[in-house]
């Protein structure tokens, strides 16, 4: 079956910890974040889901970018006819691209993003350091909150740089919580050098043989918790420089985002075995919380 048959036809339906394009965004926004999320989603889903082979996880990621190059090249010339690969992804952003501009590099930085991730698990990869994990989230994290504040005429440098902490803390806080989940896969996303100061081996998790908490593992996770909790409130005043509702939507990620490192601290080691989630008797704290900032 051609590579793109399988992927138009899956459906989105995700658990999410952070909201999408609530109700708090401005309505005139709400159509665009929602095209960038799920352009950004589906790309995730080529990369990450099912069974496919890495090859054919790469090829349809490159068809993916292909379909990208098709929206930039249309949407000067929008309303464009509804492109034949993934319309429900490509349709909505193509008339965002025209409408906003959203730059090209970043949507293509997400991009290249997956196909690493793609690459790393076929070929047992992992991170030396901080550093290099930092630098995979430069593409698969920040990009999307640029292209937010593009969206809401936000582009001074210190906006960014905030927007940059509070995304790459975002997709550290995702990795954190989902060792039970990546390790199994493949995926290790615990840096090495860390691995070793703490005395943690995630191989016994990456070969399904881990049983028990331990230890180091708590060690693990309390520091990574707590650097992830860090680039947070470093980028936490970004909340005062957005406007209006987009100003309270991002407080709510910023505490929801915060509220996760909570459960992973409460967890500890015991991460490796169950991820932790928000639950609706956490929105009165995290509203509380939001309101306080």
């Amino acid at each position: 079956m051609p590579p793109l048959a399988t992927a138009r036809a899956a459906p989105i339906e995700h658990y999410e910890n952070f909201p999408v394009a609530s109700w708090l965004c401005p309505s005139h926004l709400r159509a665009p974040i929602a095209a960038i999320y799920h352009f950004a989603r589906t790309a995730d889903d080529l990369a990450d889901e099912g069974q496919a082979s890495p090859g054919q996880r790469l090829a349809d990621l490159a068809a993916y970018r292909q379909a990208l190059n098709d929206a930039l090249a249309a949407a000067p010339n929008a309303p464009a006819p509804t492109p034949l690969a993934w319309p429900q992804v490509f349709g909505p952003l193509t008339r965002a691209i025209a409408e906003f501009a959203l730059p090209a590099h970043l949507l293509h930085a997400l991009l290249d993003a997956f196909e690493h991730d793609v690459r790393m698990t076929r070929d047992g990869g992992d991170y030396p350091d901080l550093s290099a994990l930092l630098a995979y989230c430069a593409n698969s994290a920040n990009p999307v909150g640029r292209l937010l504040l593009h969206l809401y005429g936000v582009q001074d440098a210190p906006s960014l740089e905030r927007s940059d902490a509070i995304c790459t803390a975002l997709q550290l806080i995702n990795f954190w919580q989902d060792p039970s989940r990546d390790l199994p896969r493949g995926r290790n996303y615990f840096p090495n050098d860390w691995c070793a100061s703490t005395g943690f081996d995630p191989s016994p998790w990456m070969r399904q043989t881990g049983s028990t908490a331990s230890d180091n593992a708590d060690a693990m996770v309390r520091l990574c918790a707590a650097h992830a909790r860090n680039r947070m409130e470093q980028g936490q005043a970004l909340v005062h420089r957005l406007p209006g509702r987009a100003g309270w939507e991002l407080r709510l990620v910023v505490q929801g985002g915060l509220r996760v490192l909570d459960k992973i601290d409460a967890l500890g080691g015991a991460v490796l075995h169950t991820r932790p989630r928000l639950h609706w008797w956490d929105a009165p704290r995290i509203a509380w919380r939001a309101l306080l900032m």
